[in-house]
Protein backbone atom coordinates (compact mmCIF):
# COMPACT_ATOMS: atom_id res chain seq x y z
CA UNK A 1 0.00 0.00 0.00
CA UNK A 2 1.29 3.45 -0.91
CA UNK A 3 1.17 6.13 1.77
CA UNK A 4 1.19 9.87 1.20
CA UNK A 5 4.54 10.07 2.96
CA UNK A 6 5.99 7.83 0.23
CA UNK A 7 5.73 10.63 -2.34
CA UNK A 8 9.07 12.28 -2.99
CA UNK A 9 8.58 15.85 -4.16
CA UNK A 10 11.19 16.60 -6.80
CA UNK A 11 10.87 20.36 -6.56
CA UNK A 12 8.24 22.59 -8.17
CA UNK A 13 7.84 23.58 -11.78
CA UNK A 14 5.08 24.67 -14.13
CA UNK A 15 3.49 22.03 -16.34
CA UNK A 16 3.88 24.18 -19.45
CA UNK A 17 7.65 23.70 -19.13
CA UNK A 18 7.04 19.96 -19.24
CA UNK A 19 5.29 20.50 -22.56
CA UNK A 20 8.21 22.54 -23.88
CA UNK A 21 10.76 19.88 -22.96
CA UNK A 22 8.60 17.08 -24.30
CA UNK A 23 8.05 18.90 -27.59
CA UNK A 24 11.78 19.43 -28.05
CA UNK A 25 12.60 15.80 -27.27
CA UNK A 26 9.95 14.35 -29.56
CA UNK A 27 11.04 16.81 -32.25
CA UNK A 28 14.53 15.35 -32.11
CA UNK A 29 13.15 11.83 -32.47
CA UNK A 30 10.56 12.44 -35.17
CA UNK A 31 11.27 14.78 -38.08
CA UNK A 32 7.56 14.88 -38.97
CA UNK A 33 6.74 16.78 -35.78
CA UNK A 34 6.12 20.46 -36.46
CA UNK A 35 5.02 23.23 -34.12
CA UNK A 36 2.69 26.18 -34.61
CA UNK A 37 2.23 29.02 -32.13
CA UNK A 38 -0.18 31.96 -31.91
CA UNK A 39 2.21 34.67 -30.72
CA UNK A 40 2.90 33.04 -27.33
CA UNK A 41 6.18 31.22 -27.91
CA UNK A 42 7.62 32.19 -24.53
CA UNK A 43 4.46 31.45 -22.56
CA UNK A 44 4.15 28.01 -24.16
CA UNK A 45 7.87 27.26 -23.67
CA UNK A 46 8.28 26.54 -27.38
CA UNK A 47 11.42 28.65 -27.79
CA UNK A 48 13.89 25.75 -27.63
CA UNK A 49 12.02 23.88 -30.36
CA UNK A 50 11.98 27.03 -32.48
CA UNK A 51 15.74 27.56 -32.00
CA UNK A 52 16.67 23.97 -32.87
CA UNK A 53 14.16 23.43 -35.67
CA UNK A 54 13.44 26.84 -37.23
CA UNK A 55 12.20 25.24 -40.45
CA UNK A 56 9.64 23.23 -38.50
CA UNK A 57 8.30 26.09 -36.39
CA UNK A 58 5.53 28.37 -37.63
CA UNK A 59 4.63 31.61 -35.87
CA UNK A 60 1.12 32.40 -37.08
CA UNK A 61 0.53 35.48 -34.92
CA UNK A 62 -2.75 36.24 -33.19
CA UNK A 63 -4.70 34.16 -35.69
CA UNK A 64 -5.72 31.04 -33.81
CA UNK A 65 -8.42 29.95 -36.25
CA UNK A 66 -5.93 30.14 -39.09
CA UNK A 67 -3.46 28.11 -37.00
CA UNK A 68 -5.96 25.25 -36.67
CA UNK A 69 -6.64 25.27 -40.38
CA UNK A 70 -2.93 25.25 -41.18
CA UNK A 71 -2.37 22.37 -38.76
CA UNK A 72 -5.15 20.34 -40.32
CA UNK A 73 -3.67 20.89 -43.76
CA UNK A 74 -0.18 19.87 -42.65
CA UNK A 75 -1.43 16.44 -41.61
CA UNK A 76 -2.39 15.71 -45.20
CA UNK A 77 1.31 15.81 -46.04
CA UNK A 78 2.20 13.47 -43.20
CA UNK A 79 3.26 16.07 -40.65
CA UNK A 80 2.36 15.84 -36.95
CA UNK A 81 1.47 19.40 -35.94
CA UNK A 82 1.50 20.57 -32.32
CA UNK A 83 -0.43 23.83 -31.90
CA UNK A 84 0.31 26.07 -28.93
CA UNK A 85 -1.65 28.86 -27.27
CA UNK A 86 -3.66 29.52 -24.10
CA UNK A 87 -6.43 27.01 -23.38
CA UNK A 88 -9.13 29.62 -23.88
CA UNK A 89 -7.80 30.49 -27.32
CA UNK A 90 -7.23 26.79 -28.10
CA UNK A 91 -10.92 25.99 -27.65
CA UNK A 92 -13.51 28.75 -27.36
CA UNK A 93 -11.99 30.95 -30.05
CA UNK A 94 -11.49 28.13 -32.55
CA UNK A 95 -14.16 25.55 -31.77
CA UNK A 96 -15.67 25.66 -35.24
CA UNK A 97 -12.30 25.07 -36.91
CA UNK A 98 -11.49 22.18 -34.55
CA UNK A 99 -14.88 20.58 -35.06
CA UNK A 100 -15.04 20.93 -38.83
CA UNK A 101 -11.41 20.67 -39.93
CA UNK A 102 -9.83 18.44 -37.28
CA UNK A 103 -12.23 16.26 -35.27
CA UNK A 104 -14.71 15.48 -38.06
CA UNK A 105 -12.02 14.15 -40.38
CA UNK A 106 -9.81 12.68 -37.64
CA UNK A 107 -6.85 14.88 -38.51
CA UNK A 108 -3.65 14.07 -36.60
CA UNK A 109 -3.42 17.46 -34.85
CA UNK A 110 -2.18 17.84 -31.27
CA UNK A 111 -3.92 20.82 -29.66
CA UNK A 112 -1.67 21.84 -26.77
CA UNK A 113 -3.32 24.25 -24.38
CA UNK A 114 -1.55 26.13 -21.60
CA UNK A 115 -2.77 28.52 -18.88
CA UNK A 116 -5.93 26.49 -18.27
CA UNK A 117 -8.31 26.98 -15.37
CA UNK A 118 -8.30 29.46 -12.51
CA UNK A 119 -4.57 29.11 -11.90
CA UNK A 120 -3.89 31.33 -14.89
CA UNK A 121 -4.36 33.83 -12.07
CA UNK A 122 -4.07 37.56 -12.49
CA UNK A 123 -5.05 37.62 -16.18
CA UNK A 124 -8.64 37.24 -15.02
CA UNK A 125 -11.92 35.73 -16.13
CA UNK A 126 -11.58 36.38 -19.87
CA UNK A 127 -8.54 34.11 -20.00
CA UNK A 128 -9.46 31.53 -17.32
CA UNK A 129 -11.27 28.92 -19.36
CA UNK A 130 -13.19 26.48 -17.14
CA UNK A 131 -15.37 24.74 -19.73
CA UNK A 132 -12.74 23.44 -22.16
CA UNK A 133 -12.62 19.81 -21.00
CA UNK A 134 -16.35 19.51 -21.59
CA UNK A 135 -16.15 21.19 -24.98
CA UNK A 136 -13.36 18.95 -26.19
CA UNK A 137 -14.49 15.62 -24.77
CA UNK A 138 -17.84 16.01 -26.53
CA UNK A 139 -16.16 16.06 -29.93
CA UNK A 140 -16.13 12.64 -31.61
CA UNK A 141 -12.61 11.28 -32.31
CA UNK A 142 -10.98 13.65 -29.78
CA UNK A 143 -8.64 12.36 -27.05
CA UNK A 144 -8.48 14.58 -23.94
CA UNK A 145 -5.50 14.49 -21.57
CA UNK A 146 -4.90 16.54 -18.39
CA UNK A 147 -1.51 15.64 -16.82
CA UNK A 148 -0.74 16.48 -13.20
CA UNK A 149 2.85 17.78 -13.02
CA UNK A 150 5.95 18.72 -15.00
CA UNK A 151 7.18 15.17 -15.60
CA UNK A 152 3.81 13.78 -16.58
CA UNK A 153 3.17 16.67 -18.97
CA UNK A 154 6.48 15.93 -20.66
CA UNK A 155 5.61 12.23 -20.87
CA UNK A 156 2.15 12.98 -22.25
CA UNK A 157 3.52 15.37 -24.86
CA UNK A 158 5.80 12.66 -26.18
CA UNK A 159 3.13 9.96 -26.00
CA UNK A 160 0.56 11.82 -28.08
CA UNK A 161 2.98 12.09 -30.99
CA UNK A 162 2.60 8.34 -31.43
CA UNK A 163 -1.20 8.38 -31.19
CA UNK A 164 -2.96 8.72 -34.52
CA UNK A 165 -5.78 11.25 -34.37
CA UNK A 166 -6.68 14.56 -32.74
CA UNK A 167 -5.66 15.22 -29.14
CA UNK A 168 -6.40 17.99 -26.64
CA UNK A 169 -3.56 18.29 -24.11
CA UNK A 170 -4.34 20.64 -21.20
CA UNK A 171 -1.71 22.09 -18.83
CA UNK A 172 -1.03 25.19 -16.78
CA UNK A 173 0.94 28.24 -15.74
CA UNK A 174 1.92 28.01 -12.04
CA UNK A 175 4.74 26.03 -10.50
CA UNK A 176 3.34 22.93 -8.80
CA UNK A 177 4.96 20.01 -6.94
CA UNK A 178 6.70 17.41 -9.12
CA UNK A 179 5.98 13.92 -7.82
CA UNK A 180 5.72 11.71 -10.90
CA UNK A 181 9.01 9.92 -11.55
CA UNK A 182 10.88 11.06 -14.68
CA UNK A 183 10.90 7.49 -16.01
CA UNK A 184 7.29 6.67 -15.10
CA UNK A 185 5.26 4.74 -17.67
CA UNK A 186 2.58 6.99 -19.19
CA UNK A 187 -0.26 5.16 -20.89
CA UNK A 188 -3.02 7.09 -22.62
CA UNK A 189 -6.38 5.96 -21.26
CA UNK A 190 -4.89 4.15 -18.26
CA UNK A 191 -5.39 5.78 -14.85
CA UNK A 192 -2.68 5.80 -12.17
CA UNK A 193 -3.63 4.58 -8.70
CA UNK A 194 -1.36 6.71 -6.53
CA UNK A 195 -2.59 5.67 -3.09
CA UNK A 196 -4.53 2.54 -2.20
CA UNK A 197 -7.39 2.95 0.24
CA UNK A 198 -10.56 1.28 1.45
CA UNK A 199 -13.01 3.98 2.65
CA UNK A 200 -13.37 6.53 -0.14
CA UNK A 201 -12.11 6.97 -3.70
CA UNK A 202 -10.74 10.36 -4.80
CA UNK A 203 -10.39 10.75 -8.56
CA UNK A 204 -8.58 13.88 -9.73
CA UNK A 205 -6.86 15.37 -12.77
CA UNK A 206 -4.37 18.15 -13.42
CA UNK A 207 -3.40 20.44 -10.54
CA UNK A 208 -6.02 18.83 -8.29
CA UNK A 209 -4.10 15.53 -8.15
CA UNK A 210 -1.62 16.95 -5.66
CA UNK A 211 -4.50 18.46 -3.69
CA UNK A 212 -6.06 14.99 -3.58
CA UNK A 213 -2.80 13.54 -2.23
CA UNK A 214 -2.72 16.23 0.46
CA UNK A 215 -6.36 15.52 1.30
CA UNK A 216 -5.65 11.80 1.64
CA UNK A 217 -2.87 12.60 4.09
CA UNK A 218 -5.17 14.79 6.17
CA UNK A 219 -7.97 12.21 6.07
CA UNK A 220 -5.59 9.53 7.29
CA UNK A 221 -5.09 11.54 10.49
CA UNK A 222 -8.79 10.96 11.15
CA UNK A 223 -8.53 7.26 10.43
CA UNK A 224 -10.04 7.55 6.95
CA UNK A 225 -8.37 5.48 4.23
CA UNK A 226 -8.61 7.30 0.89
CA UNK A 227 -7.71 5.80 -2.47
CA UNK A 228 -6.31 8.43 -4.85
CA UNK A 229 -6.49 8.00 -8.62
CA UNK A 230 -4.80 10.28 -11.14
CA UNK A 231 -7.24 10.26 -14.06
CA UNK A 232 -4.93 12.02 -16.50
CA UNK A 233 -6.92 10.85 -19.52
CA UNK A 234 -10.48 12.16 -19.51
CA UNK A 235 -11.27 10.59 -22.87
CA UNK A 236 -11.00 7.66 -23.34
CA UNK A 237 -11.87 7.26 -19.67
CA UNK A 238 -10.51 4.32 -17.67
CA UNK A 239 -13.89 2.93 -16.60
CA UNK A 240 -12.29 -0.26 -15.33
CA UNK A 241 -10.19 1.63 -12.78
CA UNK A 242 -13.21 3.61 -11.61
CA UNK A 243 -15.41 0.56 -11.12
CA UNK A 244 -12.69 -1.45 -9.41
CA UNK A 245 -11.94 1.31 -6.92
CA UNK A 246 -15.50 2.42 -6.16
CA UNK A 247 -16.55 -1.21 -5.99
CA UNK A 248 -14.14 -1.49 -3.07
CA UNK A 249 -14.73 1.85 -1.29
CA UNK A 250 -18.42 2.37 -2.05
CA UNK A 251 -18.19 6.14 -2.67
CA UNK A 252 -16.23 8.67 -4.68
CA UNK A 253 -15.06 12.29 -4.82
CA UNK A 254 -14.03 13.85 -8.13
CA UNK A 255 -11.73 16.88 -8.12
CA UNK A 256 -10.84 19.11 -11.04
CA UNK A 257 -9.86 22.67 -11.98
CA UNK A 258 -12.86 22.96 -14.24
CA UNK A 259 -16.56 23.74 -14.20
CA UNK A 260 -18.66 21.13 -12.41
CA UNK A 261 -20.72 20.81 -15.58
CA UNK A 262 -19.11 18.75 -18.31
CA UNK A 263 -15.80 17.80 -16.75
CA UNK A 264 -14.19 14.79 -15.13
CA UNK A 265 -16.92 14.50 -12.51
CA UNK A 266 -19.63 14.16 -15.12
CA UNK A 267 -17.66 11.47 -16.95
CA UNK A 268 -17.16 9.47 -13.75
CA UNK A 269 -20.84 9.86 -12.82
CA UNK A 270 -21.88 8.49 -16.20
CA UNK A 271 -19.76 5.36 -15.72
CA UNK A 272 -21.12 4.80 -12.23
CA UNK A 273 -24.71 5.57 -13.19
CA UNK A 274 -24.64 2.91 -15.88
CA UNK A 275 -22.74 0.27 -13.94
CA UNK A 276 -22.46 0.91 -10.20
CA UNK A 277 -24.65 3.70 -8.76
CA UNK A 278 -22.72 5.14 -5.80
CA UNK A 279 -22.62 8.28 -3.65
CA UNK A 280 -20.51 10.96 -5.33
CA UNK A 281 -19.34 14.42 -4.33
CA UNK A 282 -17.82 16.96 -6.72
CA UNK A 283 -14.97 19.41 -6.23
CA UNK A 284 -14.90 21.96 -9.02
CA UNK A 285 -16.00 25.47 -9.97
CA UNK A 286 -19.74 25.87 -9.58
CA UNK A 287 -21.25 27.59 -12.63
CA UNK A 288 -19.35 30.86 -12.47
CA UNK A 289 -16.56 32.74 -14.18
CA UNK A 290 -13.34 33.47 -12.30
CA UNK A 291 -11.65 36.77 -11.53
CA UNK A 292 -8.19 38.24 -11.18
CA UNK A 293 -6.12 36.97 -8.26
CA UNK A 294 -3.23 34.72 -7.37
CA UNK A 295 -3.69 31.01 -8.14
CA UNK A 296 -3.76 30.15 -4.42
CA UNK A 297 -6.34 32.83 -3.64
CA UNK A 298 -8.58 31.73 -6.48
CA UNK A 299 -8.40 28.03 -5.65
CA UNK A 300 -9.46 28.83 -2.09
CA UNK A 301 -12.24 31.24 -3.04
CA UNK A 302 -13.75 28.99 -5.70
CA UNK A 303 -13.61 25.82 -3.63
CA UNK A 304 -10.97 23.70 -5.36
CA UNK A 305 -8.36 23.47 -2.63
CA UNK A 306 -7.20 20.67 -0.33
CA UNK A 307 -9.73 21.55 2.36
CA UNK A 308 -12.56 21.19 -0.17
CA UNK A 309 -11.45 17.70 -1.14
CA UNK A 310 -11.31 16.72 2.54
CA UNK A 311 -14.78 18.13 3.17
CA UNK A 312 -16.20 16.37 0.11
CA UNK A 313 -14.71 13.07 1.23
CA UNK A 314 -16.29 13.37 4.69
CA UNK A 315 -19.62 14.34 3.14
CA UNK A 316 -19.69 11.40 0.76
CA UNK A 317 -18.70 9.00 3.54
CA UNK A 318 -21.78 10.11 5.48
CA UNK A 319 -23.93 9.06 2.51
CA UNK A 320 -22.65 5.48 2.24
Amino acid sequence: MTKTTDFEVLGKKDTRSGFGEGLLEIGRKNKDVVALCADLTGSLKMGDFKAEFPDRFFQVGIAEANMMGMAAGMTVGGKIPFTGTFANFSTSRVYDQIRQSIAYSKKNVKICASHAGLTLGEDGATHQVLEDIGMMKMLPNMTVIVPCDFNQTKQATMAIADLEGPVYLRFGRPAVPIFVKPDADFQIGKADVLIEGSDVTIIACGHLVWKAIEAAQELSLSGISAEVINMHTIKPLDAEAILKSVGKTGCVVTAEEHMLNGGLGDSVAQVLGQNLPSPQEYVGVNDTFGESGTPAELMTKYGIDTVNVVEAAKNVLSRK
